[in-house]
């Protein structure tokens, strides 16, 4: 019989020593990262290991960490009028289709998540598997494991590109058959590939690559309030205290 004391992280830690990547807590969620060639026979362990016994696997998702960490607005040097930073952005979603942000790319860019439930424990843990290729992203099917999440990896695969090896029926889910590109990635711009329009010589609607600039229309603004004049004189000024009545 397994030790109750243990706790959810010495577990793991016993039980993947050599496959687990890294293990972290944090705000009292649990994360467990694992490589590619373990990601489907760590997750039949986690469903099947009667210590575990995550038999309901809550959700699964895809990441995209280009561009992680890269602010767009450069606050370092700004004005009240706003306008004045951002508005030629370089930052993802900013840019034209197959171009990249500005700043270094991460060493790892794209990562599938799925998010674990053990009725039995009552306990929840989220286990993380970062895809070996950058420009062919692939991991393992889960659907043998949990039927359910048939709907979830072909969402991660229509909108992050993310290829699900074994996976019966991998195909777009949220996009049309014949939409280029994958819209969550942060390369795919906010402003898309192709706009629509009515032809009146053909009659018929068309589709022709965008004529849209992209541009950062929302300004910040540095506005002067009493408000904040007033409690920042308030936290500098400590009121004296009176003298009890005797």
């Amino acid at each position: 019989m397994a030790d109750e004391s243990r706790t959810l992280i010495e577990r793991l830690q016993l039980r993947f020593d050599g496959k687990a990547l890294s293990l972290a807590e944090t705000l009292g969620e649990v994360t467990l990262e694992v490589a590619p060639e373990s990601w489907v026979e760590v997750a039949r362990t986690l469903r099947d290991d009667p210590e575990f016994r995550f038999e309901c696997l809550v959700d699964l998702c895809g990441v995209d960490y280009l561009g992680y960490g890269l602010a767009e607005w450069d606050v370092s040097n700004v004005t009240s009028e706003g306008y004045s930073r951002g508005v030629e952005g370089r930052s993802t979603g900013r840019l034209r289709f197959g171009e990249k942000p500005d700043g270094a790319s991460p060493q790892r860019r794209f990562a599938v998540v799925i998010h674990l439930l053990s009725v039995h424990h009552n306990r929840r843990l989220r286990v993380r598997c970062w895809c070996a290729d950058e420009t062919l992203p692939a991991v393992g099917s889960l659907v043998d494991l949990w039927p359910g999440v048939n709907w979830f990896e072909r969402e991660a695969f229509d909108l992050y590109g993310i290829v699900f090896e074994g996976h019966p029926d991998l195909r777009r889910l949220l996009t049309d058959y014949g939409f280029v590109g994958h819209p969550f990635r942060k390369d795919f711009p906010l402003i898309g590939n192709v706009e629509v329009r009515y032809d009146p010589e053909r009659q018929r609607v068309i589709y022709q690559p965008v004529t849209i600039e992209p541009r950062v229309l929302v300004p910040k603004v540095i506005r002067e309030d009493s408000r904040y004049e007033q409690a920042q004189a308030e936290q500098q000024s400590t009121p004296a205290q009176s003298a009890p009545q005797g």
